[in-house]
């Protein structure tokens, strides 16, 4: 096997990138690489490699697609070890893919990741799924999708399951056919890092890190400029710094880009505790 070669882009160039053009793992080590400012690219694109390099006599002697990717589940999820870390779901450390490499424990997303990278050095076209609640993976087969769990192993899900899952995350409501072929769409690559982003400023907003939470929001500022949720997200872990000119700057371009925002009034009142706009009169 030829060395490998990875190459991490730049976060100022991403905003202007097609989602087609959006490298998926440089981008998610990248990510990373803000928590361990050492960390080797290469190192993890190898053991991706490694992997693929393993099963590839196997995979190629399957002719179908659903069985190629058990195969690929087989190794990843049995014998290499990868599963979902159920004791501690909300470590961020479930995010970062060189520790889910090292630990072999990650999250839906992170997981899905390393499966996705895999088989598509196989020749499986595998998808993410933004899925409500629990990220999961598609392929496409003869007859439709098949649908796959990272978390639990790679295990198939039913339509009966999928629909169960999704009620459960829209208010009770059981999707119908339309609304449930729509929610398993492919998730662009844009999609699934922002998600992988949003993930870590849940979990360190609720740790009170608020350095770590304003730079998860910046960073999917870097992928979408225009996204006003972590507009205001970067401005309120601003305000807990105590870097109040950032965080006036950004609940000011919150409230114009989203002046009817469920928090809109809390939000303005904040940013008036902050002088940065006189309250109105009603």
């Amino acid at each position: 096997m030829s060395e490998t070669r990875i190459t991490l882009p730049q976060w100022d160039e991403l905003a202007g990138l097609p989602d087609e053009a959006l490298p998926l793992l440089p981008t998610a080590l990248l990510i990373a690489r803000d928590e361990y400012p050492q960390l080797d690219p290469a190192e993890y694109d190898r053991v991706l490699q490694a992997h693929a390099d393993h099963l590839r006599v196997e995979v190629d002697a399957i002719g179908e697609w659903p069985l190629k990717v058990a195969a690929i589940n087989n190794h990843l999820f049995n014998e290499v070890g990868y599963s979902g870390d159920n004791d501690e779901y909300y470590d961020p450390r479930n995010s970062y893919l060189n520790e889910v490499f090292e630990r072999r424990l990650g999250n839906p997303i992170s997981l899905a990741l390393v499966q996705i990278e895999v088989s598509r050095r196989l020749g499986l076209p595998l998808e993410g799924i933004s899925f409500p609640g629990h990220f999961l993976v598609r392929l496409p087969v003869e007859d439709g999708v098949l649908i796959m769990d990272p978390f639990n192993g790679g295990r198939p899900l039913g339509v009966d399951e999928l629909r169960e899952r999704a009620r459960s995350n829209l208010g009770g409501e059981t999707p119908d056919d339309n609304v449930l072929a729509q929610i398993l769409d492919p998730a662009p690559h844009r999609a699934i890092l922002m998600r992988m982003l949003r993930n870590l400023h849940g979990v360190y907003a609720e740790r009170g890190e608020w350095d770590r939470a304003a730079r998860s929001a910046d960073r999917i500022l870097k992928l979408a400029p225009e996204q006003a949720d972590a507009v205001r997200d970067r401005g309120l872990a601003y305000l807990q710094l105590q870097h109040l000119a950032g965080a006036r700057a950004d609940l000011a371009r919150y409230l114009k880009m989203e002046p009817d925002a469920a928090d809109a009034i809390s939000i303005r009142e904040r940013l008036v505790e902050l002088g940065g706009e006189r309250p109105r009169l009603h």
